[in-house]
Protein backbone atom coordinates (compact mmCIF):
# COMPACT_ATOMS: atom_id res chain seq x y z
CA UNK A 1 0.00 0.00 0.00
CA UNK A 2 1.52 3.30 -1.15
CA UNK A 3 1.98 6.08 1.83
CA UNK A 4 1.10 9.41 1.71
CA UNK A 5 2.79 12.11 1.55
CA UNK A 6 3.17 12.66 5.76
CA UNK A 7 4.64 9.16 5.84
CA UNK A 8 1.31 7.99 7.04
CA UNK A 9 -0.71 4.76 5.63
CA UNK A 10 -4.00 5.95 3.93
CA UNK A 11 -7.28 5.10 5.85
CA UNK A 12 -9.39 2.12 4.43
CA UNK A 13 -12.10 3.19 2.82
CA UNK A 14 -14.84 4.02 4.66
CA UNK A 15 -16.87 2.21 2.25
CA UNK A 16 -15.42 -1.12 3.07
CA UNK A 17 -16.26 -0.64 6.96
CA UNK A 18 -19.79 0.10 6.09
CA UNK A 19 -19.84 -3.20 3.80
CA UNK A 20 -18.20 -4.98 6.96
CA UNK A 21 -21.07 -4.03 8.86
CA UNK A 22 -23.84 -5.24 6.33
CA UNK A 23 -22.14 -8.22 6.06
CA UNK A 24 -21.95 -8.18 10.10
CA UNK A 25 -25.48 -7.76 10.23
CA UNK A 26 -26.54 -10.26 7.50
CA UNK A 27 -24.45 -12.52 9.81
CA UNK A 28 -26.30 -12.04 12.30
CA UNK A 29 -28.78 -14.27 14.08
CA UNK A 30 -32.29 -13.88 13.87
CA UNK A 31 -32.46 -10.71 11.75
CA UNK A 32 -34.06 -10.50 8.79
CA UNK A 33 -33.39 -8.36 5.64
CA UNK A 34 -36.38 -5.89 6.16
CA UNK A 35 -35.28 -5.61 9.96
CA UNK A 36 -31.76 -4.91 8.81
CA UNK A 37 -32.72 -2.72 6.31
CA UNK A 38 -34.49 -0.18 8.66
CA UNK A 39 -32.31 -0.16 11.35
CA UNK A 40 -28.97 1.05 8.88
CA UNK A 41 -31.77 3.70 7.73
CA UNK A 42 -32.20 4.83 11.23
CA UNK A 43 -28.96 4.67 12.12
CA UNK A 44 -27.80 6.40 8.91
CA UNK A 45 -24.55 4.34 8.05
CA UNK A 46 -24.43 0.96 8.89
CA UNK A 47 -20.87 0.94 10.16
CA UNK A 48 -22.39 2.89 13.21
CA UNK A 49 -23.20 -0.43 14.21
CA UNK A 50 -20.02 -1.52 15.43
CA UNK A 51 -20.22 1.38 18.14
CA UNK A 52 -23.64 0.65 19.68
CA UNK A 53 -23.74 0.06 23.10
CA UNK A 54 -25.99 -3.05 24.39
CA UNK A 55 -28.95 -1.18 25.13
CA UNK A 56 -29.24 0.96 21.63
CA UNK A 57 -28.89 -2.14 19.73
CA UNK A 58 -32.08 -3.97 21.63
CA UNK A 59 -33.78 0.04 20.82
CA UNK A 60 -33.29 -0.84 17.18
CA UNK A 61 -35.76 -3.92 18.20
CA UNK A 62 -33.17 -6.89 17.28
CA UNK A 63 -33.65 -9.84 19.27
CA UNK A 64 -31.67 -10.35 22.36
CA UNK A 65 -29.50 -12.99 20.72
CA UNK A 66 -28.85 -10.80 17.72
CA UNK A 67 -28.07 -7.66 19.85
CA UNK A 68 -25.82 -9.87 22.30
CA UNK A 69 -23.77 -11.13 19.32
CA UNK A 70 -22.83 -7.79 17.54
CA UNK A 71 -22.17 -6.28 21.03
CA UNK A 72 -19.66 -8.89 22.69
CA UNK A 73 -17.91 -8.47 19.01
CA UNK A 74 -18.46 -11.40 17.50
CA UNK A 75 -20.66 -10.21 14.57
CA UNK A 76 -17.63 -8.07 13.41
CA UNK A 77 -15.27 -11.03 13.93
CA UNK A 78 -17.69 -13.39 11.80
CA UNK A 79 -18.45 -10.80 9.27
CA UNK A 80 -13.78 -10.48 9.05
CA UNK A 81 -13.67 -14.40 8.73
CA UNK A 82 -16.52 -14.30 5.80
CA UNK A 83 -14.62 -11.46 4.05
CA UNK A 84 -11.42 -13.43 3.90
CA UNK A 85 -13.25 -16.17 2.51
CA UNK A 86 -15.02 -14.20 0.05
CA UNK A 87 -11.67 -12.61 -0.94
CA UNK A 88 -10.29 -16.22 -1.48
CA UNK A 89 -12.49 -17.88 -3.84
CA UNK A 90 -11.86 -14.58 -5.80
CA UNK A 91 -15.91 -13.76 -5.42
CA UNK A 92 -17.26 -10.11 -4.11
CA UNK A 93 -19.77 -8.78 -1.53
CA UNK A 94 -22.26 -6.23 -2.54
CA UNK A 95 -23.82 -4.37 -0.08
CA UNK A 96 -27.00 -2.71 -0.38
CA UNK A 97 -25.55 0.76 -0.43
CA UNK A 98 -22.34 -0.43 -3.00
CA UNK A 99 -23.03 0.68 -6.63
CA UNK A 100 -23.02 -2.52 -8.06
CA UNK A 101 -26.70 -3.06 -6.21
CA UNK A 102 -28.94 -3.45 -9.25
CA UNK A 103 -31.34 -0.67 -8.51
CA UNK A 104 -34.22 -3.02 -9.47
CA UNK A 105 -34.15 -5.42 -7.10
CA UNK A 106 -34.35 -2.10 -3.88
CA UNK A 107 -38.10 -2.21 -5.42
CA UNK A 108 -38.83 -5.04 -3.83
CA UNK A 109 -40.35 -5.36 0.13
CA UNK A 110 -37.48 -7.11 1.59
CA UNK A 111 -33.93 -6.78 -0.57
CA UNK A 112 -30.67 -8.92 0.68
CA UNK A 113 -28.69 -6.95 2.48
CA UNK A 114 -25.73 -8.52 1.04
CA UNK A 115 -25.55 -10.47 -2.11
CA UNK A 116 -22.49 -12.82 -2.74
CA UNK A 117 -21.14 -12.60 -5.90
CA UNK A 118 -18.85 -15.03 -7.85
CA UNK A 119 -18.50 -13.46 -11.79
CA UNK A 120 -19.68 -10.03 -13.43
CA UNK A 121 -21.62 -8.08 -10.54
CA UNK A 122 -21.86 -5.23 -13.13
CA UNK A 123 -24.59 -8.11 -15.06
CA UNK A 124 -26.99 -7.78 -11.57
CA UNK A 125 -27.89 -4.11 -13.04
CA UNK A 126 -28.73 -5.39 -16.90
CA UNK A 127 -32.35 -5.44 -17.80
CA UNK A 128 -33.13 -9.45 -16.91
CA UNK A 129 -35.78 -11.91 -17.67
CA UNK A 130 -36.02 -14.47 -15.31
CA UNK A 131 -36.79 -18.25 -16.64
CA UNK A 132 -38.28 -20.74 -14.55
CA UNK A 133 -40.23 -23.69 -14.29
CA UNK A 134 -40.27 -27.47 -13.02
CA UNK A 135 -37.34 -29.93 -12.21
CA UNK A 136 -38.84 -32.68 -14.43
CA UNK A 137 -39.69 -31.25 -17.40
CA UNK A 138 -40.86 -33.03 -21.06
CA UNK A 139 -39.06 -33.11 -23.82
CA UNK A 140 -41.28 -30.71 -25.08
CA UNK A 141 -40.44 -28.32 -22.19
CA UNK A 142 -36.85 -28.68 -22.66
CA UNK A 143 -36.94 -27.33 -26.18
CA UNK A 144 -39.00 -24.67 -25.52
CA UNK A 145 -37.21 -23.34 -22.98
CA UNK A 146 -33.51 -23.68 -24.36
CA UNK A 147 -35.13 -22.09 -27.31
CA UNK A 148 -36.34 -18.82 -25.97
CA UNK A 149 -33.81 -18.40 -23.65
CA UNK A 150 -30.85 -18.50 -26.80
CA UNK A 151 -33.24 -15.86 -28.66
CA UNK A 152 -33.78 -13.78 -25.65
CA UNK A 153 -30.51 -13.60 -24.60
CA UNK A 154 -28.90 -13.70 -28.67
CA UNK A 155 -30.73 -10.35 -28.59
CA UNK A 156 -28.99 -9.01 -25.19
CA UNK A 157 -31.97 -9.66 -22.95
CA UNK A 158 -29.75 -11.01 -19.77
CA UNK A 159 -31.17 -14.72 -18.84
CA UNK A 160 -31.31 -15.24 -15.25
CA UNK A 161 -32.37 -18.76 -13.36
CA UNK A 162 -31.90 -20.58 -10.38
CA UNK A 163 -29.75 -23.39 -12.30
CA UNK A 164 -31.67 -26.56 -10.82
CA UNK A 165 -32.36 -29.02 -12.76
CA UNK A 166 -34.67 -28.92 -15.58
CA UNK A 167 -36.00 -25.69 -16.88
CA UNK A 168 -33.66 -23.60 -14.60
CA UNK A 169 -30.48 -25.63 -16.15
CA UNK A 170 -32.14 -25.26 -19.78
CA UNK A 171 -32.79 -21.31 -19.38
CA UNK A 172 -28.94 -21.26 -18.49
CA UNK A 173 -28.18 -23.81 -21.76
CA UNK A 174 -29.95 -21.62 -24.12
CA UNK A 175 -28.08 -18.32 -23.27
CA UNK A 176 -24.80 -20.19 -23.11
CA UNK A 177 -25.90 -21.35 -26.83
CA UNK A 178 -26.21 -17.91 -27.77
CA UNK A 179 -22.50 -17.50 -26.13
CA UNK A 180 -24.18 -14.53 -24.07
CA UNK A 181 -23.44 -14.23 -19.98
CA UNK A 182 -26.30 -15.71 -17.45
CA UNK A 183 -26.66 -15.13 -14.36
CA UNK A 184 -27.43 -18.07 -11.70
CA UNK A 185 -29.29 -17.14 -8.14
CA UNK A 186 -28.34 -19.79 -5.84
CA UNK A 187 -29.89 -21.11 -2.44
CA UNK A 188 -26.80 -22.25 -1.48
CA UNK A 189 -23.37 -20.01 -0.79
CA UNK A 190 -21.76 -19.59 -4.05
CA UNK A 191 -18.79 -22.22 -2.96
CA UNK A 192 -21.57 -25.00 -3.00
CA UNK A 193 -22.73 -26.27 -6.44
CA UNK A 194 -26.41 -27.69 -5.89
CA UNK A 195 -27.43 -29.80 -8.05
CA UNK A 196 -23.68 -31.45 -8.30
CA UNK A 197 -23.89 -32.86 -11.82
CA UNK A 198 -23.75 -28.95 -12.19
CA UNK A 199 -20.28 -28.04 -11.78
CA UNK A 200 -19.90 -27.96 -14.84
CA UNK A 201 -22.69 -25.78 -15.87
CA UNK A 202 -21.42 -23.46 -13.52
CA UNK A 203 -17.91 -23.19 -14.50
CA UNK A 204 -19.32 -21.91 -18.06
CA UNK A 205 -21.37 -19.62 -16.50
CA UNK A 206 -18.41 -17.97 -15.34
CA UNK A 207 -16.13 -18.69 -18.26
CA UNK A 208 -18.77 -16.98 -20.12
CA UNK A 209 -18.79 -14.18 -18.42
CA UNK A 210 -21.76 -14.13 -16.35
CA UNK A 211 -22.07 -14.62 -12.77
CA UNK A 212 -23.52 -16.74 -9.49
CA UNK A 213 -25.16 -14.73 -7.04
CA UNK A 214 -26.86 -15.81 -3.44
CA UNK A 215 -27.89 -14.10 -0.49
CA UNK A 216 -26.51 -17.04 1.68
CA UNK A 217 -22.87 -16.73 3.21
CA UNK A 218 -19.88 -19.05 1.76
CA UNK A 219 -20.80 -22.83 3.38
CA UNK A 220 -24.44 -22.84 3.35
CA UNK A 221 -25.46 -26.15 2.06
CA UNK A 222 -28.77 -26.52 -0.15
CA UNK A 223 -32.37 -26.55 3.06
CA UNK A 224 -35.59 -26.53 1.58
CA UNK A 225 -36.74 -23.56 3.11
CA UNK A 226 -33.41 -21.28 1.14
CA UNK A 227 -35.17 -21.97 -2.25
CA UNK A 228 -38.87 -20.22 -1.72
CA UNK A 229 -36.83 -17.41 -0.75
CA UNK A 230 -34.29 -17.35 -3.06
CA UNK A 231 -37.46 -16.99 -5.97
CA UNK A 232 -37.81 -13.33 -4.56
CA UNK A 233 -34.45 -12.12 -5.98
CA UNK A 234 -34.90 -14.20 -8.87
CA UNK A 235 -37.63 -11.87 -9.97
CA UNK A 236 -36.96 -8.85 -8.09
CA UNK A 237 -33.80 -9.12 -10.48
CA UNK A 238 -35.82 -9.49 -13.54
CA UNK A 239 -38.30 -6.73 -15.64
CA UNK A 240 -40.31 -9.94 -16.70
CA UNK A 241 -40.22 -13.59 -15.07
CA UNK A 242 -41.44 -16.68 -18.14
CA UNK A 243 -42.73 -19.71 -16.86
CA UNK A 244 -42.06 -22.85 -18.83
CA UNK A 245 -43.88 -25.92 -17.44
CA UNK A 246 -44.95 -26.38 -13.62
CA UNK A 247 -47.03 -28.47 -11.55
CA UNK A 248 -49.43 -27.34 -9.72
CA UNK A 249 -47.70 -27.54 -6.21
CA UNK A 250 -44.53 -26.33 -7.74
CA UNK A 251 -42.01 -23.87 -6.40
CA UNK A 252 -42.25 -21.97 -9.88
CA UNK A 253 -45.71 -20.46 -8.24
CA UNK A 254 -43.54 -19.05 -5.65
CA UNK A 255 -41.40 -17.14 -8.04
CA UNK A 256 -44.55 -15.97 -10.18
CA UNK A 257 -46.50 -14.92 -6.87
CA UNK A 258 -43.57 -12.81 -6.40
CA UNK A 259 -43.67 -11.36 -9.69
CA UNK A 260 -47.00 -10.55 -9.43
CA UNK A 261 -46.38 -8.71 -5.77
CA UNK A 262 -42.92 -7.17 -7.37
CA UNK A 263 -44.55 -5.43 -10.72
CA UNK A 264 -43.34 -7.54 -12.95
CA UNK A 265 -44.70 -8.64 -16.38
CA UNK A 266 -45.10 -12.36 -16.23
CA UNK A 267 -45.12 -14.03 -19.30
CA UNK A 268 -46.02 -18.09 -19.52
CA UNK A 269 -45.85 -20.63 -22.19
CA UNK A 270 -48.71 -23.25 -23.19
CA UNK A 271 -49.24 -26.64 -22.80
CA UNK A 272 -50.71 -29.73 -23.29
CA UNK A 273 -53.82 -29.46 -21.28
CA UNK A 274 -53.32 -33.48 -20.10
CA UNK A 275 -49.74 -33.22 -19.02
CA UNK A 276 -49.47 -31.94 -15.43
CA UNK A 277 -46.62 -29.79 -16.13
CA UNK A 278 -48.83 -27.33 -17.80
CA UNK A 279 -50.88 -26.74 -14.64
CA UNK A 280 -49.17 -23.75 -13.47
CA UNK A 281 -48.62 -21.68 -16.63
CA UNK A 282 -52.15 -23.10 -18.78
CA UNK A 283 -53.42 -21.17 -14.86
CA UNK A 284 -51.26 -18.20 -15.28
CA UNK A 285 -52.54 -17.25 -18.69
CA UNK A 286 -55.89 -17.69 -17.49
CA UNK A 287 -55.31 -15.19 -15.22
CA UNK A 288 -53.82 -12.74 -17.46
CA UNK A 289 -50.26 -13.99 -18.17
CA UNK A 290 -48.88 -13.16 -21.52
CA UNK A 291 -49.14 -16.05 -23.68
CA UNK A 292 -45.40 -17.07 -24.86
CA UNK A 293 -44.37 -18.87 -28.57
CA UNK A 294 -41.50 -16.96 -29.56
CA UNK A 295 -39.35 -14.33 -28.74
CA UNK A 296 -41.18 -11.98 -29.74
CA UNK A 297 -44.45 -12.44 -27.70
CA UNK A 298 -41.88 -11.48 -24.90
CA UNK A 299 -40.22 -8.27 -26.62
CA UNK A 300 -43.06 -6.23 -27.74
CA UNK A 301 -44.13 -6.53 -24.23
CA UNK A 302 -40.97 -5.16 -22.83
CA UNK A 303 -41.12 -1.83 -21.15
CA UNK A 304 -40.48 0.75 -23.93
CA UNK A 305 -37.26 2.10 -22.31
CA UNK A 306 -35.67 -1.41 -21.89
CA UNK A 307 -36.38 -2.16 -25.68
CA UNK A 308 -34.36 1.04 -26.25
CA UNK A 309 -31.40 0.18 -24.14
CA UNK A 310 -31.26 -3.42 -25.63
CA UNK A 311 -31.58 -2.00 -29.31
CA UNK A 312 -29.03 0.38 -28.99
CA UNK A 313 -26.98 -2.62 -28.16
CA UNK A 314 -27.85 -4.21 -31.66
CA UNK A 315 -24.58 -4.12 -33.66
CA UNK A 316 -23.35 -6.33 -30.94
CA UNK A 317 -26.55 -8.24 -31.08
CA UNK A 318 -25.65 -9.68 -34.28
CA UNK A 319 -22.93 -11.42 -33.94
CA UNK A 320 -24.79 -13.09 -31.10
CA UNK A 321 -27.64 -14.16 -32.79
CA UNK A 322 -25.68 -16.06 -35.66
CA UNK A 323 -24.03 -17.94 -33.11
CA UNK A 324 -27.39 -19.01 -31.57
CA UNK A 325 -28.17 -20.52 -34.84
CA UNK A 326 -30.91 -17.86 -35.71
CA UNK A 327 -29.96 -17.76 -39.75
CA UNK A 328 -31.16 -20.48 -41.88
CA UNK A 329 -30.21 -24.05 -41.03
CA UNK A 330 -27.68 -25.79 -43.54
CA UNK A 331 -29.05 -28.01 -46.00
CA UNK A 332 -29.42 -31.76 -44.57
CA UNK A 333 -28.43 -34.66 -46.39
CA UNK A 334 -31.73 -36.77 -47.81
CA UNK A 335 -30.92 -39.10 -45.14
CA UNK A 336 -30.84 -36.46 -42.25
CA UNK A 337 -34.00 -34.93 -43.40
CA UNK A 338 -35.55 -38.32 -43.58
CA UNK A 339 -35.36 -39.32 -39.83
CA UNK A 340 -35.32 -35.49 -38.44
CA UNK A 341 -38.93 -36.01 -40.19
CA UNK A 342 -40.16 -38.45 -38.04
CA UNK A 343 -39.03 -37.13 -34.75
CA UNK A 344 -41.44 -34.35 -32.74
CA UNK A 345 -40.24 -31.79 -30.12
CA UNK A 346 -42.98 -32.91 -27.88
CA UNK A 347 -42.75 -36.25 -27.54
CA UNK A 348 -39.37 -38.78 -27.63
CA UNK A 349 -39.21 -41.72 -29.80
CA UNK A 350 -37.40 -44.61 -28.78
CA UNK A 351 -34.48 -45.35 -31.48
CA UNK A 352 -36.12 -49.05 -32.45
CA UNK A 353 -39.42 -46.91 -32.71
CA UNK A 354 -37.03 -44.50 -35.27
CA UNK A 355 -36.20 -48.07 -36.84
CA UNK A 356 -39.42 -49.14 -38.11
CA UNK A 357 -41.08 -45.84 -38.80
CA UNK A 358 -37.91 -45.14 -41.59
CA UNK A 359 -37.27 -49.31 -42.01
CA UNK A 360 -38.31 -49.70 -45.73
CA UNK A 361 -36.30 -46.38 -46.96
CA UNK A 362 -32.89 -46.97 -44.83
CA UNK A 363 -30.95 -49.12 -43.29
CA UNK A 364 -30.26 -49.47 -39.54
CA UNK A 365 -26.26 -47.94 -39.66
CA UNK A 366 -27.74 -45.36 -42.36
CA UNK A 367 -30.30 -44.51 -39.49
CA UNK A 368 -27.61 -44.21 -36.74
CA UNK A 369 -25.29 -42.20 -39.07
CA UNK A 370 -28.18 -39.81 -39.68
CA UNK A 371 -28.95 -39.39 -35.85
CA UNK A 372 -25.06 -38.87 -34.97
CA UNK A 373 -24.84 -36.14 -37.70
CA UNK A 374 -28.12 -34.16 -36.36
CA UNK A 375 -27.10 -34.69 -32.84
CA UNK A 376 -23.62 -33.29 -33.40
CA UNK A 377 -25.56 -30.48 -35.50
CA UNK A 378 -28.03 -29.62 -32.39
CA UNK A 379 -31.23 -30.66 -34.76
CA UNK A 380 -31.77 -33.49 -31.93
CA UNK A 381 -31.49 -34.71 -28.73
CA UNK A 382 -30.40 -37.83 -26.98
CA UNK A 383 -32.65 -38.76 -23.70
CA UNK A 384 -31.92 -41.29 -21.51
CA UNK A 385 -32.73 -44.96 -22.94
CA UNK A 386 -31.48 -44.01 -26.15
CA UNK A 387 -35.08 -41.72 -26.72
CA UNK A 388 -34.54 -38.72 -29.36
CA UNK A 389 -36.61 -35.50 -29.82
CA UNK A 390 -36.16 -32.78 -32.10
CA UNK A 391 -34.99 -29.23 -31.03
CA UNK A 392 -37.02 -26.21 -31.39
Amino acid sequence: MAETESGALPCAPKLDENRLAWLALALAPGLGPKRILDAVAELGAASRIFELPLTALEGLKFPAEAAQFIFDGKARAAAEAEWAQVEALGARLVSFQCPEYPERLKEIYDPPPVLWVRGDAQLLSRPAIAVVGTRHPSPYGTGVAEMLARDLAARRLLIVSGMARGIDSCAHKGALAARMPTVAVWGTGIDVVYPKENKKLAEEILATGGAIVSELPMGTFPAPQNFPRRNRILSGLSVAVLVVEAGENSGTRVTARCAAEQNRDLFAVPGNVTSKGSWTPNTLIKQGAKLVATWEDVWEDLPSQVRLELEAEAPLASKAEAAASLLPDPVLRPEEAMVLEVLHADTSLQIDEILELVETQLTSSEVFTALFELEMAGRVRCLPGKNYVRTL
